[in-house]
């Protein structure tokens, strides 16, 4: 991620600089609150340095990945000062650590944050500086600049690195998607091998894929996983089309992309986590196991809530744009792209019918994220005639204007899984397959927020029948090619990591032989017998001087 900022933020000559000097990998430092940043970047005319300074407690840098004791470089995001006046945060490259021996810098305070949740071989750390003087050279100025005289030098357009914040967004969508993607990989392959419960007395154990409620609690997530990773393939794709004229300025296209992007980090990331704790659930008491991969499949993806931007924040970033979307639709302003359903017309009723069409689903999820937009709209603009300054009414409406950007994010997910699937490059029994998908995908979301869809009479109680007989229908035409969609992955079991998910089913053999080779088992009675237990079973053969609790 650091690579692709560094392209879009510094002159080439620098970026070609610090490629060849940043032979750790850096990382950029930031939080939620980037205008709040009290670390100081203070301009000396003079000596044409910066003076890098952490002046509180506060101000020092915490989280950053490789930063602890790997990294010799880093992009630290400080408030920039020059001639007695702030122009907010900017970007620059520090080097914390000698090239020559590793050793941490005059000026410098940085170390390791300890254990966390997962990550265990990422040294985290933390930063600070004292008065670190670093070259004038070393902001990244190719967008804002300060001259060697101090003059400043403001960017065109704000908004110019928005791209590399899209670019990064996209490829932690595709990270989420392929998370729960393994996670699918692992559990249905699982479920596929395990067997339980003969179905009638004398008869064979089924597969435990067999039954319907694993497919209700699997299938689902295994359409998840291919929407989600349509769409940080969509994003991405995006990224790169609208990229050439982000660099010459034009931004039409950035603030939907923006917005998307935000809103899909948080939506993917949210889903992921909670389908890979349902996944490691259906794999029962083995899926506890570090031997099935699973653990590690979790605890990689679930920071991804967190990182980049705290997913509440991100959504509501969405909303944000949602809320100048709506306004400029009731001002009969033509709004772009995929937002043009705001502001349409609520009285339309489901087309819904025992088919379940691709188009009848579009509409239904279409009709809630409208819905939910003017809700949200309607909720700050009752606040604000109500007497309430304009933040005030954007946190007592910041549920609805979640709920709205969620259900924009998840009309997104559908439309584009349509999208692909009606794509002219794929051959009609894929698209048979994937259709099954799909349907599915956007059946179970519906069912699954039904009060969402049905509180204005959008559908009717017959409608919702037609939705839960489709759903159990595609639980059955999913079944026979269910391991064959997560071996469409293609994820090698090297990458799984997996006993359980291993592609040739050999899973009890191998769930043996992870057991065996435990370090524990290396030895046939373990140090702790002699330490713990042998003095509490034959307490005469212990030492004279062991002092016993008297009760």
């Amino acid at each position: 991620m650091i690579w692709d900022y560094l392209k879009v933020s510094t002159y080439r000559k620098n970026s070609r600089k610090w490629g060849l000097q940043t032979c750790k990998r850096p990382f950029i430092i930031e939080s939620t609150f980037i205008r709040g940043l009290e670390t100081t970047a203070t301009y000396d005319p003079k000596t044409k340095e910066f003076i890098l300074d952490s002046p509180t407690l506060t101000s020092k840098k915490y989280w950053p990945g490789c930063l602890g004791k790997t990294s010799n470089h880093c992009v630290v995001m400080a408030q920039l000062y020059t001639q007695g006046k702030s122009h907010g945060p900017h970007m620059f490259m520090v080097q914390i650590r000698s090239m020559e021996d590793h050793s941490v810098l005059p000026g410098i305070e940085v170390g390791v944050i300890g254990n966390k949740f997962g990550y265990g071989t990422n040294d985290n750390g933390f930063l600070s500086f004292d008065k670190l003087r670093i070259p004038r050279e070393n902001m990244l100025m190719r967008y804002s600049q300060v001259h060697e005289d101090g003059t400043y030098v403001k960017p065109q357009n704000a908004k110019l690195a928005y791209g590399s914040m899209v670019l990064i967004r996209s490829s932690i969508v595709s990270d989420a998607a392929r998370g729960l993607a393994q996670a699918c990989v692992i559990s249905i392959r699982y479920s596929a091998v395990r067997r339980q419960t003969e179905a009638y007395p004398g008869g064979e154990e089924p597969q435990i894929l067999d039954y319907q409620t694993q497919q209700y609690r699997l299938f689902p997530l295994l359409a998840s996983a291919y929407s989600l990773q349509l769409a940080g393939k969509y994003v991405f794709n995006t990224y790169l089309e609208v990229n050439d004229q982000i660099e010459k300025g034009n931004l039409e296209s950035m603030p939907e992309l923006h917005a998307l992007s935000a809103g899909l980090k948080a939506f993917s990331t949210y889903e992921a986590s909670a389908g890979i704790e349902v996944c490691r659930i259906c794999c029962g008491g083995h899926g506890y196991s570090q031997a099935s991969g699973l653990p590690k499949i979790y605890v990689d993806v679930v920071p991804g809530c967190t990182y980049e931007g705290e997913n509440t924040v991100m959504m509501l970033q969405t909303a944000r744009y949602l809320m100048k979307c709506y306004s400029r639709a009731k001002q009969g302003q033509k709004l772009p792209g995929f937002v043009q359903y705001i502001g349409q017309n609520l009285n339309k009723k489901s087309c819904m019918s025992e088919e379940v069409a691709l188009g009848c689903l579009v509409m239904a999820y279409e009709h809630r994220a409208a819905r939910l937009v003017e809700a949200a709209a309607m909720r700050m603009q009752s606040l604000i005639q109500g007497g309430k300054k304009q933040h005030e009414a954007w946190n007592g409406s910041s549920v609805q204007l979640f709920w709205a950007a969620k259900a924009h994010c998840h009309l997104f997910c559908v439309k584009n899984f349509v999208d692909a699937i009606q794509a002219k490059s794929l051959s009609s029994k894929t698209v048979t397959v994937m259709k099954s998908v799909c349907q599915l995908y956007g059946v179970h979301g519906i069912l699954e927020n039904l009060g969402e869809f049905m509180q204005d009479g959008f559908f009717s109680g017959e409608q919702v029948g037609y939705l839960q007989r489709k759903m159990l229908a595609l639980f059955e035409n999913i079944r026979p090619n269910a391991v064959a969609l997560v071996d469409a992955f293609d994820y090698p079991d090297m990458v799984l990591g997996s006993c359980l998910g291993r592609y040739d089913g050999q899973v009890y053999q191998a769930l043996y032989d992870y057991a065996k080779s435990a370090p524990m088992n290396q030895t046939e009675i373990h140090s702790t017998y002699y330490k713990h237990l042998k003095p509490l079973i034959n307490p005469e053969t212990t030492s004279d001087a062991m002092q016993f609790a008297k009760l």
